[in-house]
């Protein structure tokens, strides 16, 4: 990560942690500091002080699932360090905790004191973002009740009530003002000739609206041990490609990365869930599309993952229209957030509409996981839900008034409401960004197959012959209708979106590689896109970018002109297979696979645009999601495409 934080991720919590494992709490970052669950920052200092000074860090916080340092007070050569500190710290759902030894390096007695600022602002995730907003919080007070053991904040507003208690073992000699609404846990130890102390600190976050306390486990090993429990649950059973050894090691980090990154939902009888989160740090909650595709890669392999990410997201499905939410009936939730700000709503994210995708791709998630696991109690369960996602389309999504599905920009959220969804992404070769009511590709892509799904669930699960032929007509009309709108004869190639006037945004743009997964295209022309996506100007040598080099629109380090996305690429992957391209879909593969390689297995949420002939190592891109469900899935579609090959 920038900024040298390093981030531990278990469920819906997180932390963020300096190079010595301190939280400092700055604001403004690129990266968030602190411990956050549901939102919240519950813990916003964790400073550790030793004989009144910051000590020096000796071994950094490594890469991990535990943050282990070593530290020692500041001296010089003349004088070595009269003790050293060894720190370890965990997460696990709600809780944080540490793991404090000081072992004397002296033959006589040692007195040492120890001191650790806490402080709990509850800042929502909303306000550290770099983009200039202030909340007015009318009302909101904060409480800080000194322990027995340790200290406890608190944050009211109105009916909100979340509370972080710090407790330590032994407990604190005393917990001393800062006159700055921090506290300070202070020990004196007394250590023996080379003899040594430890200190258990522990913290519970108990955010509004949980729905039981955390269990906060003893120590950072017993947390540690509780995720790699979790995570060889996860990885265990799956036959890896001993050929490829590179793709195994990237399926088993994904896997991991995955199991860390289950976050609770509620299905429709309130049946409690656990379903994939977006991203850490700034996405740690439930978004649909990224559920969606995320359970769509892992289907052969974790159908869990679907099983729970369908009843969650039919739980959270529109039965009205809403204005601020962008809420239609029948809409999938794009995303939802348990905030402060969200819970009295300041942001419009609470429950978010803002995505024309989202519906389809819950659908064809459906059609597949009844198609994978030949479960068919779960598309009887939720035909209601299916039935309205269709009427949504039809209706307020524009397939039978414009022909397809359309967005328009959402002033108090997303501008673009396809998978890219920031400002300028959908534009002309030029730049010009496209103007009116959108109509994306790649969303007519997910519209097609989820017609032509859910048409075979209608036919084979509800009995309904005569729906299934609407769905399969409507199906075909709309494969006609884009290649007859959408397609640039010039380039041999489809347009990236029609505008609000139906006219042709030219850039060239890796959405293709989504029809061909989705099916869309006839054969001859999923070819022609197929071919021309690892051409050079599209391809990087670590994959498919956004948007073609060469045109004015194109950046390197543009989060949707000209970057690299791990589950873009992996959808290409899909559709190159299925349509027959094999070696193509291969050097893609073997691309992303070379790209997870240098980077510990692990693929980031998006990496720069720079060509490998060029730059010998992937470029990051700067303000990536560390650890992102869609590419920590990836390496399973690629498996999946490809096999071992």
């Amino acid at each position: 990560m920038t900024d040298r934080h390093h981030l531990l991720v278990h469920g819906g919590t997180f932390a963020a942690v300096g190079d010595g494992g301190d939280i400092s709490g700055v604001r403004g970052s690129s990266q968030p500091d602190g411990l956050f669950v549901r939102d919240a920052r519950h813990l916003s200092r964790w400073q550790l002080t030793v004989d009144g000074a910051v000590p020096e860090t000796l071994s950094p916080v490594a890469d991990g699932d535990t943050a282990r340092c070593v530290l020692v007070p500041r001296g010089g050569r003349q004088e070595p360090p009269a003790y050293t500190l060894f720190r370890e710290q965990a997460v696990a759902d709600g809780a944080f905790v540490e793991s404090l030894r000081v072992t004397s390096n002296r033959p006589v007695p040692v007195t040492v004191r120890i001191a650790v600022t806490a402080d709990a602002d509850f800042t929502d995730q909303f306000e550290l973002r770099s983009d200039y907003r202030t909340y007015v919080k009318s009302g909101a007070v904060r409480g800080r009740e000194v322990l027995d053991d340790g200290v406890e904040f608190s944050y009211r507003r109105g009916e909100w009530l979340s509370c972080t208690t710090v407790t330590a073992e032994p407990a604190p000699d005393g917990v001393e003002e800062t006159g700055t609404g921090a506290r300070r846990l202070v020990w004196t130890l007394e250590l023996e000739p080379h003899g040594s102390a430890e200190l258990a600190l522990r913290v519970a976050a108990r955010p509004h609206g949980a729905a039981r306390e955390p269990l906060v486990p003893a120590s950072p090993a017993a947390a540690t041990d509780q995720l790699l429990a979790l995570e060889g649950e996860f990885v265990e059973g799956i036959a890896f490609p001993t050929g490829w050894p590179e793709l195994a090691a990237a399926c088993a980090r994904g896997l991991s990365d995955l199991a860390s990154m289950q976050v609770p939902a509620t299905g429709p009888d309130g049946e409690e869930l656990r379903v994939p989160a977006a991203g850490a740090p700034w996405f740690l909650t439930l978004l649909g599309r990224d559920a969606l595709l995320t359970s769509l890669f892992a289907l052969p392999y974790r159908p869990q993952l679907a099983a729970a990410t369908l009843p969650a997201l039919a739980a959270t499905q529109a039965t009205e229209v809403g204005p601020d939410s962008v809420a239609q009936p029948g809409k999938i939730v794009h995303e939802v957030r348990h905030g402060e700000l969200a819970h009295f709503g300041q942001v419009p994210y609470g429950r978010y509409y803002g995505s024309v995708d989202a519906t389809p791709l819950f659908l064809v998630l459906l059609g597949a996981y009844v198609e994978q696991t030949g479960d068919t109690a779960l598309a009887r369960r939720l035909e209601a839900n299916a039935r309205a996602a269709i009427g949504w389309m039809l209706d307020h999504g524009g397939l039978t008034s414009r022909g397809y599905l359309v967005y328009r920009a959402d002033q108090g959220g997303l501008a673009n409401q396809n998978w890219k969804d920031s400002p300028g992404a959908i534009c002309s070769a030029d730049g010009t960004r496209a103007s009116g009511p959108v109509m994306a590709a790649g969303a007519q892509g997910y519209a097609y197959d989820a017609l032509r799904r859910t048409a075979q669930l209608s036919r084979t699960v509800w009995g309904d012959e005569v729906y299934a032929a609407l769905l399969e007509q409507a199906a075909a009309d709309l494969r006609d209708r884009f290649q007859r709108d959408f397609w640039m004869p010039q380039h041999s190639f489809p347009a990236l979106a029609l505008d609000g006037e139906g006219k042709q945004v030219d850039a060239l743009a890796s959405d293709a590689g989504h029809l061909l997964w989705s099916g869309l295209l006839d054969k001859e022309y999923g070819e022609k896109v197929g071919r021309r996506l690892v051409e050079p100007d599209f391809f990087s040598g670590w994959g498919v970018r956004t948007l073609a080099s060469g045109q004015a629109a194109y950046h390197p380090l543009s989060y949707h002109r000209g970057s690299v996305w791990p589950h873009d690429n992996a959808l290409i992957t899909l559709g190159l297979s299925r349509y027959g391209l094999h070696d193509e879909a291969r050097t893609v593969a073997h691309a992303l696979v070379d790209a997870a390689t240098a980077t510990g297995h692990r693929l980031p949420e998006v990496l720069a645009g720079y060509g490998r002939d060029t730059h010998g190592e992937p470029v990051p891109y700067p303000h990536a999601c560390v650890r992102e469900s869609r590419s920590a899935a990836a390496p399973l579609a690629l498996l999946t495409a490809v096999g071992g090959a």
